[in-house]
């Protein structure tokens, strides 16, 4: 029994280094809730981030393999929930599992989700779906409309809120089900927004085809401007991508206007955490349009000093106070119907 503690404890650091190095808004967000429940979004964390270092940052192989690891790694994760334990397959491949990256038997963050699965009797139907959306990502490299993007996002982003009401609890869990559904689109939609330039590196655009044609821009217009490294210089063509970056920017908000009033729904000891997130996550949208829609330049972020006032702010409001200002209401916005 001391073994398998020691095991898990070691899993849930694992998970907590991840989160920490990878994750460094929603990290400092974190350390806002209750301590014993901040290992359990660590977990949550550890997971996703664990699937996505399978899909991204084993690109040295070959798509193929890589859907193997994908694979084996889901039905371990699968195994595990029925009590049976299974080799992931990765043993020996080089994984950015910790802050040495170095190579590890076994798996390093399995341990810690399975077991606040069990402790929150977490929906098992997200996982699958989450990792469904992660598979999508070894053989999609566009959408053609909002809606087919949406797809990929309700496995990839809408689900990981809806992870996460048990262990941030919720005065009536049915009302604040869609407004977590609704903040992680909002957090996987600023990502996407923020991160053009470094996902088309890796192949893929995901703002929808629909919306480059309204504005006139192709992915070779995006290529070039990562080319470039920057927006500057191109003309209209620069023009034309300023505008559809702002275009995104507004459905982004949108998203975040949906999902504010879910804050107040949350334990009072988990609005504080949830709160920051919604800020600090939203202030990169007021980054990238103080860049002037300009991503490629260089990547928006949120100064430090900013992001430890807004954490402070957030555990100085007040519990029920309702979410206002912020992403719902900052910058240029514009319609999704516009």
């Amino acid at each position: 029994m001391g073994a398998d503690m020691e095991s898990l404890a070691a899993s849930y650091e694992r998970c907590r280094q991840l989160h920490r190095r990878h994750g460094r808004t929603y990290y400092l967000a974190t350390r806002l809730l209750p301590e014993w429940k901040r290992r359990h979004v660590h977990a949550l964390y550890g997971f996703a981030r664990y699937a996505d270092e399978i899909v991204d940052g084993t690109g040295a192989l070959p798509v193929t393999e890589r859907a193997r690891l994908l694979a084996d790694w889901s039905a371990a994760f699968l195994s595990g929930l029925a009590g049976q334990q299974r080799d992931t397959g990765l043993a020996g491949q080089q994984r950015d599992a910790g802050p040495a990256g170095q190579q590890r038997d076994g798996d390093p963050v399995l341990s810690a989700v399975l077991h606040t699965i069990r402790v929150f009797d977490l929906d098992l139907e997200d996982f699958r779906k989450f990792l469904a959306s992660m598979a999508m990502d070894l053989t999609i490299s566009g959408y053609a409309t909002y809606d087919d993007l949406l797809g990929y996002m309700e496995g990839s982003a809408a689900v990981i809120g809806t992870m996460m009401l048990p262990i941030l609890e919720a005065s009536d869990p049915a009302a604040a089900r869609e407004p977590a559904r609704q903040l992680g689109l909002a957090f996987q939609l600023t990502n996407f927004i923020r991160d053009v330039a470094v996902d088309l590196d890796l192949g893929r655009v995901y703002l929808p085809g629909a919306d480059l044609a309204r504005f006139g821009v192709t992915p070779e217009d995006l290529r070039a401007a990562r080319v470039a490294g920057g927006l500057r210089g191109m003309g209209a063509v620069g023009d034309a991508i300023r505008e559809l970056i702002a275009f995104e920017v507004g459905r982004a908000r949108e998203h975040y206007a949906r999902a504010a009033p879910g804050v107040t729904l949350l334990a009072p000891g988990s609005q504080a955490c949830v709160r920051a997130a919604y800020h600090l996550y939203g202030q990169i949208l007021d980054e990238v349009e103080r860049l002037d829609h300009d991503v490629f330049a260089g990547r928006a972020r949120v100064p430090r000093r900013r992001r430890l006032a807004v954490a402070v702010a957030s555990v100085l409001t007040p519990a029920g106070v309702a979410v206002t200002g912020g992403p719902a209401d900052g910058g240029r916005r514009r319609s999704l119907h516009a």
